[in-house]
């Protein structure tokens, strides 16, 4: 996919203001720990997540989206009317229906004729519907787009919680499925796309690849009765060994068809998970760390607003300058892989 008529008008993050450390989190399961003979900082140790956030109990994800899409309208001062399409991208959503697009839509207030629909795929539910409005943008079927998440991850760490506490058969080999659901935290993020001439960032999104490696799809499963009771179960090591191959197959098809070296790229954001991860990853893809922007350590892993958020905040931070090259590698469970290519 390459694009000649896109650009990234604003990408925005909002984040949640109640803090919880990993500490805190081992404290309340150290009669777990105890039992198991597992020694306090295990789960720092393994990830390098010291906290992550959450938003208060019981809100609907939509309702914070409904401030990330005005949050980006500001930003990017593209006039609603213009807004060709929304897409919601998250893991999270309000409802099995109607799509949580619908109700964003409506809190936005964004026109009749806008274009609304949820996109589901794991942790790169908003990075597949930044594809899906560029490809609107570039057969000229609209002119600007909206596409935006929101992870609420208290319910799924407080079960995982509950669980490991009032089970009394688990052992150091059958807890290890349920360590990533403690890295689990909360943010939301968007992104504004635009028809080139309408721009005033000229921030380019300039194409993307993507592959699927479905053989791997049982890796990590969550269904939509965690709220009821059931905890995510992720087979953590297998999924970073085959998630990490899965990109080492796609990053070169990636540069060929953005014509990008590896050491022309000047800045990369990737999914965030833990320092494990990131370690394989850059080692296996042959790229200098040096390079990479890190929010793991105080955002956890956000799910599809992981990698929006860190190229949100690297560039409230100024990180990149213009004519600079970025490398956006997501990664999620299913195993697929979506690299996008932006000249900022």
């Amino acid at each position: 996919m390459n694009y000649k008529n896109v650009c990234i008008e604003a990408v925005v993050n909002l984040l949640p203001e109640e803090i919880v450390t990993t500490d805190a989190i081992e404290e309340r399961l150290a009669p777990v720990y105890d039992r198991l003979r597992l020694p306090p900082g295990r789960l720092e140790l393994m990830t390098g997540i010291r906290e992550r956030r959450l938003w208060p109990k019981g809100i609907l994800p939509g309702s914070i989206s409904v401030q990330t899409v005005k949050k980006a309208l500001e930003q990017s001062g593209v006039d609603p009317k213009r807004v060709g399409a929304l897409i919601h991208g998250s893991v999270c959503r309000d409802y099995l229906e109607p799509a949580t697009a619908c109700g964003v839509h409506e809190g936005a207030g964004l026109p009749e004729d806008c274009q609304i629909f949820d996109v589901s795929n794991a942790c790169l539910g908003i990075l597949t519907g930044m594809i899906q409005a560029a490809n609107m943008i570039e057969l000229g079927q609209i002119d600007a787009a909206i596409v935006v998440g929101t992870e609420d991850s208290r319910s799924l760490l407080e079960t995982t919680i509950d669980q490991m506490l009032n089970d009394p058969t688990l052992t150091r080999q059958s807890i290890k499925p349920l360590f990533a659901s403690l890295t689990i935290g909360s943010a939301s993020a968007g992104f504004v796309l635009v028809r080139k001439d309408l721009s005033r960032t000229g921030m380019k999104l300039l194409g993307a690849n993507v592959i699927a490696n479905t053989r791997f799809c049982h890796l990590c499963r969550s269904d939509a009765s965690v709220k009821e009771g059931d905890a995510m179960k992720t087979d953590s090591e297998t999924l970073l060994i085959q998630g990490v191959d899965t990109a080492k197959r796609l990053f070169p098809q990636f540069l060929e068809n953005l014509g990008w070296t590896r050491g022309e790229i000047d800045h990369f954001f990737c999914h965030q998970v833990g320092k494990a991860h990131q370690k394989l990853l850059y080692d296996t893809l042959e790229i200098d760390f040096s390079k990479d922007f890190s929010t793991l350590e105080f955002l956890g892993n956000t799910g599809s607003a992981a990698l929006p958020s860190a190229f949100s905040i690297g560039l409230e931070r100024g990180l990149c300058k213009k004519g600079e090259k970025v490398a956006l590698l997501g990664i999620g469970s299913g195993i697929n892989s979506l690299m996008i290519g932006v000249e900022i």
